[in-house]
């Protein structure tokens, strides 16, 4: 396969720049649902039910079963 032409670069450039700001939402998306999971896990383990928890933040008990998990 030949090299990608020079006018092509830009493009190029870019591509490489939003891979790695995809790279970097991911790593805060997993750090953020850690930090999720740490303060629910704290109001569960301070008397607040799944079902509680879930009316609160308007989402199914199922929805936060599945952040509990993750």
């Amino acid at each position: 396969m030949p090299p990608i032409p020079p006018e092509h670069e830009v493009l190029v450039q870019r591509i490489k720049e939003v891979r790695a700001q995809a790279i970097e939402h991911t790593t805060i998306a997993r750090r953020l649902g850690a930090e999720r999971r740490d303060l629910m896990l704290a109001l569960i383990g301070k008397g607040v039910s799944q079902a509680d928890l879930a009316r609160e933040l308007g989402v199914s008990r199922q929805a936060v079963q599945k952040m509990l998990a993750g």
